[in-house]
């Protein structure tokens, strides 16, 4: 990564505002996330997590504000945003009737990889599927699907991965995977989840989502599980006692 794009803020949301017809779900969200920060996105269901980690991953369009990845404006320039980023989402994005060799095959080609064959292999090899490489993507484990699609946001090696709750369905094999990704290495990470104390653990960086803005943002250390439970929840229930 060049010195002037490694020189900015990984990911920067300024005043990002989404609405649904007469429902707005974010106010006029900012939030900057550090190279090499693993940032957990919390706050109660429907409050707007997996809305704006969409917009950041360029999947949607919010109705006003910005979003900058590595100094990219994604809304402008959504294609040489995706380059950056990798994406597990609730959707996995793989094809059902392509094996799992082929699905990575054909991310590997829309992304121009000199060795398609040879990456796609080696992250087969990588989350444990080799030996299922050639049965169809439908015909997985929900297990083998979430490994899959961790296997394709990869792919082409992004400097930022956003996970949206990248627990859900996760065998014991996948979720081992998921943690030696999230902690072994250099990436900037942003994960939505509801698991106050995985979130401690994984990561270094939270953010509270409630009422349609970040309502507060800190570090993290390893146990700090209770006090962020605490956190989180006066948060919250403030919030939810405004209205």
């Amino acid at each position: 990564m060049s010195t002037d794009v490694a020189g900015k803020a990984a990911i920067v949301v300024r005043g990002v505002r989404v609405a649904f017809g007469a429902t707005v779900v974010l106010r006029g969200v900012d939030l900057t996330v550090p190279w090499g920060a693993r940032l957990a996105l919390l706050g109660p269901n429907g409050a707007g997590k997996s809305t704006l980690l969409r917009a950041i991953a360029t999947l949607s369009r919010p109705n006003a504000g910005a979003v900058l990845l590595a100094g990219v404006d994604a809304l402008a320039a959504p294609v040489a945003a995706r380059r950056l980023i990798g994406v597990v989402a609730h959707q996995t994005y793989l094809y059902d009737e392509l094996t799992a060799l082929e699905n990575l095959r054909f991310y590997a080609d829309l992304y121009d990889l000199p060795d398609a064959a040879g990456r796609a292999a080696a992250l087969l090899e990588r989350v444990g599927l080799t030996a299922r490489r050639n049965v169809r993507a439908s015909s997985l484990s929900r297990g083998q699907q979430q490994r899959l699609t961790l296997a394709r946001a990869l792919l082409h090696d992004p400097p930022l991965l956003l996970l949206d709750e990248p627990d859900t369905g996760l065998d014991l094999a996948a979720f081992g995977l998921l943690e030696s990704l999230l902690l072994g290495e250099e990436r900037t990470v942003v994960l939505t989840t509801h698991n106050l104390r995985q979130a401690a653990r994984l990561c270094d960086r939270y953010a509270i989502l409630a009422g349609g803005r970040i309502v507060r943002e800190g570090g993290l250390q390893a146990g700090d599980g209770g006090d962020l439970e605490e956190i989180y929840r006066g948060q919250t229930e403030t919030v939810a006692r405004r209205g």
